[in-house]
């Protein structure tokens, strides 16, 4: 028999980034200056400041003045394996503390599969609402790599969580990285940037990774972002990135800074339109029966607790049910055991009536 899937399981958009920003990038595209069409490296030639203006769009502080620098990156995951060689991982074993459990694997991934680090997965749960306490944190950690708003709980930093961790990295000499990828699609204004933090911690030695791939809508494959913190870090990180690519596309860079610094309403729009499908799926799964793991706060990712009864059966696991989900109900979901996460990426509000039916269907029960 043929299911009609609903994809709760896509990690990008649908769809296509701002048009300010495709239109700006064709111009780009188009230009006879060099400087649009040749490496960029470390820098930005085609697209001055570009940094700097990215950087900008997505922090409350000013930063004139600040002791910082700035790197353009071609995107975030890229950059997510170079941290520890950075940090003089290939001359000696590090201990790196990650989020990845629940979360993105490519830290640990690369860190200790790769790399063979010692990594330490810091506890995010729903008893401390997926935001680790520096207790939590193992003595003698050389980096601290966090991801807030954090995938896939979509849970945010605090001003005064950022505050501590980074006086406990200062006092500690530990090294602090923060992907950022979906800070510009908080729905909160208690979300913190790592940044607006830092810089009043002189002595830290930090890192803050901003992505244009959500931001935009779908610029996921653009691959354009910047980095931003301590001259000696991001240094040290240049030295890694200069000698692994070539920098960014030119034209397309140009086509995100101009969004961000002229289409505010559009990027507004983007990010009103995830916070309005997370309340929509948020609200028909607890209709259901559902337990949420932790109210999303940010990006287009609800995680929930695995029901332990679905579809009148015990489920073994989080693959268990997701498995029941597609064939029953042609729901896809993503296991990340003991939860389950979906995501708003596709057009939850037009297929409300069919999500609804299909939770009604699988009668879950903890």
């Amino acid at each position: 028999m043929d299911i009609e899937l609903i994809r709760l399981s896509i990690g990008q958009p649908e769809g296509y980034p701002l048009v300010s920003a495709m239109e700006k990038a064709a111009e780009a595209i188009m230009s006879r200056d060099q400087s649009m069409h040749e490496y960029q490296d470390n820098g930005s030639p085609g697209v001055p400041g570009f940094s700097e203006g990215f950087v900008k769009a997505h922090i409350k502080t000013p930063l004139e003045g600040e002791n910082v620098a700035y790197l353009p990156t071609p995107g975030t995951k890229p950059m997510l394996g170079l941290f520890p060689l950075a940090c003089g991982g290939a001359d000696r074993k590090l201990t790196i503390a990650t989020m990845t459990n629940p979360g993105y694997p490519t830290p640990k991934d690369w860190a200790r599969g790769y790399l063979g680090h010692n990594v330490f997965e810091l506890p995010l749960n729903p008893e401390n609402g997926f935001r680790f306490s520096i207790k939590d944190i193992p003595e003698g950690t050389d980096l601290i790599m966090i991801n807030y708003p954090h995938n896939p709980s979509g849970q945010v930093a605090t001003k005064e969580q950022l505050e501590e961790l980074c006086q406990y990295c200062q006092n500690k000499g530990i090294r602090l990285v923060n992907d950022a990828a979906y800070m510009a699609l908080s729905h909160t204004d208690e979300s913190t940037t790592l940044t607006d933090v830092a810089v009043n911690y002189p002595g830290l030695s930090w890192i803050e990774l901003f992505s244009s791939s959500k931001t935009l809508g779908n610029a996921t494959g653009w691959r354009i972002g910047a980095a931003v913190g301590s001259p000696i870090f991001i240094k040290d990180l240049a030295t890694i990135k200069g000698n692994t690519d070539s920098g960014f596309a030119a034209p397309l860079a140009a086509g995100v800074l101009y969004a961000v610094e002229h289409d505010k309403a559009g990027i507004e729009a983007n990010r009103a339109k995830f916070e309005r499908r997370i309340k929509v799926l948020t609200d028909i799964i607890k209709n259901n029966g559902v337990q949420l793991a932790v109210e999303p706060q940010a990006g287009f990712f609800v995680l929930t607790k695995t029901p332990r009864y679905a579809f009148g059966e015990e489920m073994k696991d989080a693959e268990d049910f997701n498995t029941r989900m597609i064939y029953q109900t042609g729901i896809v979901c993503v296991p990340f055991h003991p939860y389950i996460r979906l995501a708003g990426c596709t057009d939850v509000e037009a297929l409300a009536p069919k999500i609804d039916a299909g939770f009604k269907k699988a009668a879950v029960s903890y």
